[in-house]
Order: structure tokens, then sequence, then C-alpha cells
């Protein structure tokens, strides 16, 4: 093939197409479990309200709900994946292996939200949320009361007393929050997060009638089973409330991932290395939301 601007912009309009194919290669489970929230900036800054305010009789003035005394910004991060194509590749129409190459990087950036949202989960007991401390810790506040999402017992079908230890437990902690007016928070556990090591044992509790004792399955259909391979620990899990309108996590979209191409015949990458390059950029970041819509377990018990 000969090597000019019309040559060059067709090859590069075709691994663009190449890129939107792999687009659609994959389905992400972000959305499952986070909020998208758009960016316009280097950050957000999220000035938290009160967990739900609620309607209440009016009686007198208004009662106000204020912002938490916390500041919470998330920087936004630049993300992105290259490819160089030779010049000699070019001339000799070796070209097959940069269409492939395109498609993972389409699909890459279908998938690269996953990344961030399953990643920020998978350190839920060392990263910090609004309030400055851990996602999954047990020292929350709501006002003067202390409260817990954390556990330690492993999931379990073992036997129904193993399984109120762990996946009942997480539940009617959930269900017991209340925020700082002492109304209960409403929250419906629904979704059940868990690595590939605890798929079978969280699909056996949210499907089978009795568990391995022979008794009761008290919790089939109790929530949906999300398997997560960026979870990179064997014992933990996490039940989410995904119901609300804002989710436990928060996916921020600074600027979709594109496809970009360098192709400047004259450039010192190609008078240098005989080199052009095409890629994908991305910008954003991942966040936690409220805690109180998440119960994590490190599953490594007492």
């Amino acid at each position: 093939m000969d090597i000019n601007t019309a040559n060059l912009r067709l090859l590069f309009l075709n691994l663009k197409k190449s890129f939107q194919n792999g687009l659609k290669l994959s389905t992400p489970n972000w959305q499952r479990v986070a909020t998208r929230i758009p960016s316009t900036g280097a950050a957000n800054f999220y000035a938290w309200l009160e967990m739900f305010p609620k309607m209440r009789e009016w009686i007198g003035e208004k009662q106000l709900t204020k912002l938490l005394e916390h500041d919470f910004v998330v920087p936004n991060r630049d993300f992105e994946a290259t490819v160089v194509v030779k010049r000699n590749h070019i001339k000799d129409d070796q070209l097959g292996i940069y269409g492939i190459q395109a498609s993972g990087a389409g699909d890459s950036a279908t998938m690269w939200p996953d990344e961030l949202v399953f990643e920020l989960l998978d350190k839920a007991f060392t990263a910090k949320g609004y309030d400055g401390l851990p996602f999954i810790s047990d020292k929350h506040k709501m006002g003067d009361t202390t409260y817990s999402n954390m556990g330690k017992a492993p999931l379990s079908v073992a036997t129904q007393t193993e399984a109120k230890a762990s996946f009942g437990a997480a539940r009617t902690q959930m269900k017991k929050l209340k925020d700082r007016h002492n109304r209960p928070l409403n929250l419906r556990p629904d979704l059940l997060v868990v690595p590939p090591a605890l798929e079978d044992v969280a699909k056996t509790l949210v499907t089978t009638d009795r568990l391995e004792d022979g008794k009761p399955n008290l919790y089939k259909g109790a929530a949906e089973v999300l398997v997560v391979q960026h979870l990179t620990s064997d014992t933990a899990w996490f039940l989410l409330d995904t119901t609300q309108v804002l989710k436990p996590l928060i996916y921020q979209d600074r600027e979709t991932p594109t496809f970009v191409s360098q192709t400047t015949m004259d450039s010192d990458d190609v008078f240098m290395r005989a080199e052009y390059k095409y890629g994908v950029e991305g910008r954003g970041a991942a966040a936690f939301g409220y805690w109180q819509m998440a119960y994590g377990s490190t599953g490594a018990g007492a």
C-alpha cells in the first residue's frame, strides 16, 4: 500500500470502525451498583446532604436539612491505551492484527467503568468515603449514634444458623438503620455481590428451597447475585441496596473513552521510528456513595 494522506485517513477510519464494533462485544455491570454522575471539571465536589431527608408535618418553621460536615472531593484521572502501527506493516498490507487490536480497545473502553467501580469496591474495607472513614466500617456515625456496616461472618449455606449469621445478619442490620431523627431509612437490600470463589454458595443461598442441613432456606429470592471478577478476596462479600435514586457507588464520567489517532506523515514518531499511533483516551473516576446502602463482610470469621 502506498502511504499518503488519503490512504492513512482510510486506514484509521477502518480502525475506528473496528473500535466501534468492539464497543458492543461486552456487557458491563457497573450500572447495577453505581450511578453515573457527569463531571465538567478537574474534580467533583460532593456536598453531601443528610441521608434521605423525609417529609414531615409542617408545624411552625420548616426543618432545614443541613450539609454534612465533610468535604468530599473526587479528582478525575486520565486513562489511555495506545497501539503502535509500523510503517512497513502499512506498506506490506500486514494490517489484520491492528483491526483485532482496535476491536479489543473498544471492548476495553466499554468495560473501563467496570474496572473503576469494582476495583474501588474491592478496597471498600480501607478506601474512605464521604465521612472520612472506610466505606465498610464499624465506626460510622449518624447524629450521636455509631453504626456498623461491617461483618466477618463467612457466607454460608451449610446450616440455617450459619445463613442467619451471615446473609441474614447483614440484611437485618441494613433494615434496622435509622436517620438522625430516629426514623427508618427503609432500605431494601437487593444485590449480593461476590467473588468467583463464592458464586456457587451465593446462588445456592438465593435459589434453593432447603439448605445443606435440610432446614428451610429463609432467603430464597431475597436478592440477586452479581459475580465480580475484580474482587480479589475469595471470602469477602457485599450486600447492597441498589433501589435508591443514588446507588452505593458513583461512576464519575468526565470524558467517555474515545478513539484517537496520530496520522501526521511528518511527525517525529514517523520520521525517527517509522511509527503511527492510535488508541483510546478517557477521563473519570469512581467514588463511594452513602455507606448506609452497603454491608460488607470480610468472610474471615470471628
